[in-house]
């Protein structure tokens, strides 16, 4: 039953999460707090792994909720739930594509679909902005200001986008060296019991 529920969910995600992969993010945690198969945390966890390895982010992080819900065949078939309203989609527009090349509606339709996306897509990068940078529930518990923030993700913040926006020979650098670099601060932090 699970996968079944499984690709239902993947499906309405991927049907109406129009411009890419950070586009199933609002979807992500609407998911996560209906069903319980995940929290907002790991969502961030789930983005981090799935921005860092190979592969379309929607699809990376179908395949992990999937995985972690149900193990490997739940991941196939949350990421075929989340793939199959796109090649649905592409199949028949290509077979109408003849008959509604010049539209001007269709055009229309298509050109009202970025904002959309852009607002998806802003509404998911500021999520995860909030979650990565805000501790809420640290400051409510104790209501100093100083515990608003998590100081630490803010300094390496601060440094990664400084080394990369203004010290030249360290902008030529792969992005997977400042990943691998994120990754070893975090496990620093985590043993340090930040």
């Amino acid at each position: 039953m699970i996968l079944l529920r499984l690709f239902w969910e993947f499906f309405q995600i991927g049907l109406f999460s129009i411009g890419g992969g950070l586009a199933t993010l609002p979807f992500l945690y609407n998911l996560g707090a209906r069903t319980g198969w995940f929290t907002a945390e790991q969502v961030a966890d789930m983005l981090a792994v799935s921005e860092s390895t190979p592969g379309p982010i929607g699809v990376n992080m179908a395949t992990y909720v999937g995985y972690t819900s149900a193990g490997i065949a739940g991941s196939v078939i949350a990421t075929l739930g989340l793939v199959a309203p796109s090649i649905i989609i592409i199949l028949l527009v290509a077979a109408a594509m003849k008959a509604f090349r010049n539209n001007r509606y269709v055009d229309a339709a298509f050109y009202t679909l970025r904002p959309a996306s852009t607002g998806l897509i802003t509404a998911a990068g500021w999520s995860v902005v909030m979650l990565v940078l805000v501790n809420t529930e640290q400051f409510k518990n104790t209501g100093v200001l100083k515990d608003l923030f998590r100081w630490q993700n803010i300094i390496l913040f601060i440094v990664i986008w400084i080394v990369t926006n203004f010290i030249k020979p360290l902008k030529k650098l792969h992005p997977i060296v400042f990943i691998a670099f994120a990754a070893v601060c975090g496990i620093i932090f985590r043993l340090g019991g930040a």
